[in-house]
């Protein structure tokens, strides 16, 4: 018996011809294994429709894109694998497709490259923001929670890469996004909640450029506040942030009229470079004279602790990029495990973060500054050799945050623009469509952090509003979906239980912690 599919192939007697790309041109294929690839455009009838593939046992696709004639060779096959979509028999995680080996990339990142990305992706305003959340906290309780939190963190960015590997397998793909891995979950959750699979990434979208929309108004505020204390130590002018914030907004409108990550390249290994001297240089002061833990609070207070909760989970703010990074990789399989790029760049992150809110809370103690450490570093320095050296730190971090402000605004113009691009037909529309929508994002962006400009409660509402939100409560939920009817009994139960209490630690920051953090822009807490 012979079955066609598509014209691309057919099976006769356990042999293989594929149909090349030139009419006319067949030829017999070496395989281990075939898999039938369908999209599941029409699920109840899935064989009907998509187009068969032929891979090898290492992911290998045997139809190349390009026409070429294959050798002829004659050999049998061993059995075959179909996969039927989310109610086939014998899909699921079942199947040997491995995404892992069918993503075609034209420039992979090293271990090494995806390290970096990680690290600064995960390094911004908020690690300066440190000591303000351990003066929140106090010092025992924010080394505990601290180190707690990353843990919690990078267990859901785990969970986030094992449902992305486990949904790409189902649904035969080589990659997902974020958004896409909400979609897939629920497309595949119990039956009741899989009308809701384009709502949750919908969802995931709308808390992802709430998220950048809102770090790009606490980087507004960080450059203008810094660049404030610059000006005004040099100069002697005294004028309003929101006046700063005037000044700032025509060279942010330009920066961020670059459409290409290509060329904001070089403005972001500068801004690497010069957060990377400006945290050493804080380092230094902040390790100088420092007073006993005595002299300041081990707990802070109830009514302070939820604006530590919304800072140190903004400081956290990598989980969007984790799937990117992942997906773009020479050898994806390095991301996870114990040693993994993932496991060791949060390591050092935490640390990081950690070592900052401790020396930062310990040396000036209540008297820390709201939103940034490096409003307290001194305006006349002790060492004559580096004198005005703080300044520098300020000019130089505020500088690293502005150039960085291009990269966090990617993210929300990706997902809004292709959005409404569809309603412009002309190029010449389009074009001025997208610019338009550019430059009243920025506005936006400018508008919010004028009229409250406190950096701290920002950075606190940001991070207990949509951060917690992306990092502690959708991961777990996604995870549910995705393992719902995969796991045996006592696994699921025990899935279930963890995953139900990092949902609740996830409300529960979330709600106090936009409160809190809403009555602190309302009235803030004196220092």
């Amino acid at each position: 018996m012979t079955t066609e599919m598509n014209g691309d192939f057919s099976i006769n007697d356990n042999q293989i011809k594929v149909q090349a790309a030139k009419p006319g041109q067949t030829s017999n294929v070496n395989c281990d294994k075939m898999t039938i690839k369908t999209s599941r455009v029409n699920e109840d009838k899935p064989l009907l429709t998509g187009t068969a593939t032929l891979y090898n046992q290492n992911g290998s696709n045997f139809l190349s894109p390009s026409p070429r004639t294959l050798p002829t060779t004659n050999i049998s096959c061993s059995p075959m694998s179909e996969s039927f979509g989310k109610n086939g028999t014998d899909g699921g995680s079942t199947s040997d497709y491995n995404p892992l080996l069918n993503r075609q990339l034209e420039n992979p990142t090293s271990n090494f490259d995806t390290m970096i990305h990680l690290l600064k992706g995960n390094i911004g305003t908020g690690i300066l923001a440190m000591p303000d959340a351990f003066r929140n906290s106090g010092w025992l309780v924010g080394l505990v929670c601290t180190a707690l939190l990353g843990a919690v963190c990078t267990h859901c960015m785990h969970m986030l890469v094992r449902c992305s590997h486990e949904l790409c397998i189902r649904t035969q793909r080589p990659s997902l996004s974020f958004p896409n891995v909400a979609e897939m979950a629920f497309e595949y959750g119990p039956p009741k909640l899989q009308k809701y699979s384009s709502a949750a990434s919908k969802f995931i979208n709308t808390f992802l450029v709430m998220t950048q929309l809102g770090f790009c108004c606490v980087y507004f505020l960080f450059v203008a506040t810094n660049l404030q204390e610059v000006i005004t130590h040099y100069f002697s002018i005294k004028m309003s942030v929101q006046s700063y914030l005037l000044i700032l907004l025509i060279p942010m409108i330009l920066l961020n009229c670059v459409k290409s990550l290509k060329y904001l390249t070089p403005a972001s290994f500068l801004a690497t470079i010069l957060t990377v001297i400006g945290l050493g240089i804080t380092f230094f002061y902040l390790l100088q004279g420092l007073p006993k833990t005595l002299n300041v609070k081990a707990f802070s207070s109830w009514q302070q602790l939820p604006l530590y909760f919304g800072t140190a989970v903004y400081a956290f703010e990598g989980i969007g990029m984790v799937l990117p990074l992942e997906n773009n990789m020479k050898n994806p399989e390095s991301f996870g495990g114990m040693t993994g790029v993932l496991n060791t760049g949060m390591v050092i992150v935490t640390c990081l973060y950690t070592s900052i809110g401790f020396f930062g809370y310990l040396r000036y103690g209540d008297a820390v500054k709201l939103g940034s450490i490096t409003l307290n570093l001194p305006a006349e320095d002790f060492l004559s050799r580096l004198k005005k050296l703080a300044q520098s730190v300020r000019a130089a971090m505020a500088f690293s945050i502005f150039l960085s402000y291009g990269l966090q605004f990617y993210v929300p113009i990706g997902i809004i623009w292709p959005a409404l691009k569809g309603y412009f037909h002309s190029q010449s529309s389009q074009r001025n469509a997208e610019l338009s929508i550019r430059v009243f994002l920025v506005t936006l962006t400018f508008a919010l952090a004028a009229a409250i400009p406190n950096l701290s409660a920002i950075i606190s509402l940001v991070g207990s509003f949509s951060s917690s939100a992306l990092a502690l409560i959708f991961p777990p939920i996604i995870e549910i979906m995705t393992f719902w009817d995969h796991c045996s009994g006592k696994e699921f139960t025990l899935m279930l239980i963890k995953d139900i209490i990092i949902i609740i630690i996830g409300f529960l920051g979330f709600g106090f912690g936009s409160y809190a953090s809403l009555w602190n822009i309302i009235e803030p807490i004196s220092s």
